[in-house]
């Protein structure tokens, strides 16, 4: 029988500003334990888990600490599995460290273990990142699935693909994240809906997004933590304001104000693009919660070929299946115009006419009418 919300517990490694744990909290559950090293983020989930212990280093925890936990969280450090980061794979300083939480579950093993990080690192040395965690939670006992989500899909208009990985000593985790297969939206740029764009790239990539904004990103090709740009219909370019980037992320607004305590302005935005999209995890959540018994959708199954990982799979011990899914359980309604409560801070004439050479510069393809519209927004400027 499946345990009730009020009786998991959940510690959350790695926690950021708490995006799996508040999706969790979301769902009924209780975060017992948070460990995240960057003071900045401290400081916000201090605020709003003050009831909780609290650990700076996850290299400072005991077995010990586990005891008594259902759910152990951890969005590890993607600095040297991302596509623009350092790609040193799981060997790398931060990454690695996901090697120490495996450590502690070999000598005290939660019954369900909740994984987040970035896509690539499916595909980063042939999946080494992902081989090295399934091998160590299979040779530990548990029954594993992940499944790559598209933040989209969940009612926030940011495409932010992340795999989420489930798995469990004794229930089924493959009902839990393997249900759902709604088609993802077309990428229909017509220019009557708001277009986003990086506008600190161009040249290589744009991250183009119709009816929503590319990822959120700790940081960008000029060095600083920035929000990606808007076009909106009626030709005006700008940057969404820091109380609407956490509602793309699905936190309330203001929720990383308490950052101010010990880090400029700019590190709220660092926080947001490091953060899980709460949506996302409050789905998760309810799902581990309810753990739904019997059918997945597994009609499109094959054995898994070594060093190719897909979007969806599962696993346990001398087992592993690719199974075909979209990145979207699920179909929410969002639409970015009116998602922006704020106004929009006008994108500069330098920072327009730079991301302007850059795309002409370059050999990338964009929507007809894109460029004209930066073009014609930069004489305004």
């Amino acid at each position: 029988m499946a345990r009730t919300a009020s009786a998991l517990t959940v510690a959350g490694l790695f926690a950021g500003i708490g995006g799996l744990e508040l999706g969790f909290q979301k769902a009924g559950c209780q975060t017992r334990l948070l460990c995240e090293l960057d003071a900045a983020a401290n400081a916000v989930i201090a605020r709003h888990f003050p009831e909780c212990r609290h650990v700076r280093d996850v290299r400072q925890l005991h077995p010990n600490d586990l005891a008594g936990v259902d759910v152990l969280c951890a969005g590890f450090p993607c600095q040297d599995l991302s596509s623009v980061g350092k790609k040193s794979g799981i060997s790398g300083d931060k990454s690695s460290l996901i090697l120490r939480v495996l450590s502690l579950l070999r000598e005290s093993p939660t019954p369900f273990v909740v994984i987040e990080n970035v896509k690539f690192m499916l595909n980063l040395d042939g999946g080494a990142a992902m081989d090295a965690i399934v091998s160590s939670l299979e040779s530990i006992g548990y029954h594993w699935c992940y499944r790559v989500l598209d933040s989209n899909a969940f009612g926030l208009p940011q495409r932010r693909h992340r795999v989420f990985l489930v798995a469990s000593l004794s229930a089924d985790p493959r009902p839990i994240l393997l249900n759902g297969n709604a088609e993802p939206r077309a990428d229909d740029y017509d220019m009557s809906r708001p277009i986003g764009f990086y506008w600190t790239e161009g040249k290589f990539a744009t991250g183009l997004g119709a009816d929503c904004i590319p990822p959120l990103k700790a940081g960008s090709t000029i060095g600083i933590p920035s929000p990606p740009a808007i076009l909106f219909p009626d030709g005006n370019i700008g940057t969404p304001h820091i109380e609407d980037a956490e509602r793309l992320q699905g936190f309330p607004r203001r929720w990383t104000e308490p950052a101010l305590e010990v880090a400029k302005a700019s590190a709220r935005w660092r926080l947001l693009g490091n953060a899980v999209s709460v949506n996302v995890s409050t789905w998760v959540a309810e799902r581990l919660v309810a753990q739904p018994e019997g059918r997945f959708s597994s009609a499109r199954q094959s054995r898994l070929i070594e060093g190719k990982w897909p979007a969806a799979a599962w696993g346990r011990k001398g087992e592993r299946v690719a199974v075909e899914l979209t990145t979207w359980p699920t179909r929410r309604k969002s639409c970015l115009a009116e998602f922006i409560k704020n106004p929009p801070k006008p994108l500069s004439k330098k920072a327009t006419s730079g991301f302007l050479a850059r795309a002409k510069g370059g050999n990338l393809r964009f929507p007809d009418g894109f460029l004209k519209a930066i073009e014609q927004y930069l004489m305004t400027c």
